[in-house]
């Protein structure tokens, strides 16, 4: 690969089809026709759309029409044709072909940028060498705000990188590493590091490889939690949760102020740990969003959350408790709790057993407005005169992984989650605003 410093600076984005080409041709690569038909859409932006700033999306997952997935040889061309260019503010390169060789040229774009604020990498091939590379280029990158890593395998080793890049790097505000087979070593080392970074605001550690009970970080995490005043989002999806887990991070979340999205999804928890949380909202804690999907807290768990939302808790606005075991019983209890509580406004619940009278009820919500169609995940119909409720592809992050074919990638009825946090600010005990 040419030396970045020796590529000269493209003025126009209009210019950079051509630009792409002719390195192609130095480079004596073939052009890839996805990137081709990318760039040729450029010509559709508005000069001052186009010199503000916009994204480049070279998704390999994209649905419209069939797309040749970009590899490391790709990402030399592409590389070099980006370098020194002001008006690329994103990058999505998600599902694609990128090893450990390209994402060593994603890193000297990295070093090379002045512009680049999203980086998206999503379920690529980088392992270990490729994640040192792009940890050790954002020690030195002062524009990148959002990193997504989420399904490629570099392990506890890679984790270890980006542990160490939180200690230098001062711009980075979004890290996702859920699926990335993360250790107990690792795991430990980013939630130490958060004790003094003082810019991430949201870390996604989700589903790391801990291989017995004895490996669980929680007290490290409920540590950095009454620490930390600056994390706002945080996913601890797939990691064995129980209630005693819970019962650590709940104590740690009542000396915190800023934390107002927290992701338990697929854990161990039951209606002990459900009693916890509803102590903890029962504090009025700054938490918004709270994804409890696929545990077992059933109707005793429903039932406490209820009774800490009918008149404690104020800042709560979404709530997950999908697919938990939860009966007619505990749907009615929340559902009578949300005629009292004017503030959660999202609710998915899917999965459950609906009897006849939580359709019902459910139905009713709906029908006048308490509950908005598109703030939760059924909808309701009738067949003789019963009425059922049907799932919607509605969620707090239902397009984590896939693309829609229809719509917009981030619709905020199927992604309610970062939805809510970009359209309020984040709230404080007692009603304060930040």
């Amino acid at each position: 690969m040419e030396d970045l410093n020796d590529v000269g600076e493209t003025s126009s984005p209009y210019f950079l089809i051509e630009r792409y080409i002719d390195l192609c041709t130095e480079l004596k690569l073939l052009p890839n026709p996805y990137i081709v038909d990318v760039l040729e859409q450029i010509f559709q932006l508005s000069p001052q759309k186009a010199y503000a700033g916009f994204r480049l999306y070279l998704a390999g997952n994209y649905r419209y029409f069939p797309v040749k997935r970009l590899t490391d040889s790709d990402a030399v061309a592409l590389v070099c044709t980006l370098c020194k260019v002001s008006f690329i503010t994103g990058l999505d390169l998600r599902y694609n072909r990128l090893t450990n060789c390209g994402a060593e040229h994603i890193a000297k774009l990295l070093l090379g940028t002045q512009s680049l604020e999203y980086l998206n990498l999503m379920c690529n091939e980088i392992g270990v060498n490729g994640a040192e590379w792009l940890a050790k280029a954002l020690q030195q990158n002062h524009t990148l705000k959002y990193l997504r890593m989420n399904g490629n395998k570099f392990g506890n080793k890679g984790g270890m990188y980006f542990a160490t890049m939180l200690q230098i790097n001062c711009t980075l505000e979004d890290l996702d590493l859920g699926d990335c087979d993360l250790g107990t070593e690792s795991l430990i080392a980013l939630t130490t590091v958060l004790n003094k970074n003082r810019n991430l605001k949201s870390l996604n550690v989700s589903r790391p490889l801990l291989h017995s009970l004895q490996e669980k970080v929680t007290a490290h995490v409920a540590l950095m939690l009454s620490i930390n005043q600056t994390l706002q989002e945080l996913h601890l999806g797939k990691q064995g949760l129980n209630n005693f887990d819970v019962d650590q991070l709940c104590e740690a979340l009542l000396r915190n102020q800023t934390l107002r999205y927290l992701d338990l999804r697929c854990n161990q928890i039951s209606r002990d740990g459900a009693r916890s949380l509803a102590e903890l909202l029962k504090h009025d804690t700054p938490l918004q969003i709270l994804d409890l999907t696929a545990n077992r807290i059933e109707d005793e768990g429903l039932v406490y959350i209820s009774e800490s939302l009918l008149y404690l808790n104020h800042n709560l606005k979404a709530l997950a408790v999908v697919s938990n075991s939860i009966t007619g019983i505990g749907l009615v209890a929340f559902a009578n709790a949300l005629k009292a509580n004017r503030s959660l406004t999202h609710f998915y619940f899917w999965g459950n057993e609906m009897d006849e009278t939580a359709c019902k009820v459910f139905a009713n919500l709906i029908k006048v407005g308490r509950l908005k169609p598109n703030r939760t995940d059924v909808q309701p119909y009738w067949i003789n005169g019963r009425v059922y409720l049907a799932e919607v592809s509605h969620g707090l992050r239902k397009h984590y992984y896939w693309t829609p074919i229809s719509g917009e990638d981030e619709e905020p009825a199927a992604n309610a989650g970062p939805a809510l946090l970009k359209a309020a600010p984040a709230a404080l005990p007692n009603g304060q605003q930040m």
